[in-house]
């Protein structure tokens, strides 16, 4: 069975930096595009990132934009979120996400596998 695990969230103040991974296993996302989105409380789940399957293409929020850098090593099945100058208004859960296709895509209905979520709490 295919599954998604985050790990690398916590509690940092304002200014930190966090990188999150997401490890795949059950059968290999090489050939997928991925995803990273986060879910603030009261909030709707949002796109953060993602990354074609071969990483030479990535789409980013605009609210991340030059701070958050997605990366992928498909030979570990994984892939990573750098997050730098990390604000209060990062705090969410952050979830990983898989595509049954190649190619980026920044909306929750285009992905198919989800992972459980890791928080990350970051104080002012």
């Amino acid at each position: 069975q295919e599954q998604l695990a985050e790990s690398g969230g916590g509690l940092l103040q304002a200014g930190g930096s966090l990188k999150l991974s997401c490890a795949a296993s059950g059968r290999s996302f090489s050939a997928n595009a991925m995803g990273w989105f986060r879910q603030a409380p009261g909030k709707e789940r949002e796109f953060v990132a993602a990354i074609s399957w071969t990483g030479s293409t990535t789409s980013y929020a605009d609210s991340v934009k030059g701070r958050f850098t997605i990366s992928r090593d498909n030979a570990r099945n994984t892939v990573y979120l750098q997050m730098n100058s990390l604000e209060p208004e990062d705090t969410a859960v952050y979830y990983c996400a898989a595509r049954r296709g190649t190619q980026v895509r920044t909306t929750l209905r285009d992905y198919d596998y989800w992972g459980q979520g890791t928080q990350v709490t970051v104080s002012s």
